[in-house]
């Protein structure tokens, strides 16, 4: 029973240190730092994320950006967007933590013609 409890944490957290993936139609999402011009339209904010104060303090600085970056490139791709006006960005640590434990990006979804 300890066997299957330890292996079972172990994935757990091997899985929490890698980013999140980029879906297929999420790499089509260019992300920018500055409003989309031209024939574009707004279509919603979207928040994307990595991390959490289990996972957190053993996933990368980078993994937990990346992985946030994804996530944000996945939803505006699931609104049917092509661009994210980046916005903001924050990391967080939990109470007791060593480090970054969670890393957001917020932005504006566009379809750009």
């Amino acid at each position: 029973m300890v066997a299957k409890m330890t292996a079972a944490l172990s994935v757990l957290l091997l899985v929490g240190c890698s980013a999140i993936s980029v879906t297929p139609e999420g790499k089509s999402v260019e992300l920018v730092t500055v409003k989309p011009s031209g024939n574009c339209k707004p279509l919603g904010d979207v928040v994307g994320s990595q991390g959490n104060w289990i996972t957190g303090d053993y996933t990368s600085n980078k993994n937990l950006l990346i992985g946030a970056r994804n996530d944000l490139r996945n939803q505006a791709a699931e609104m049917g967007g092509n661009f994210v006006w980046v916005q903001d960005s924050n990391n967080t640590n939990a109470w007791g933590s060593t480090g970054t434990t969670n890393t957001t990006v917020l932005g504006v979804v566009y379809r750009c013609e």
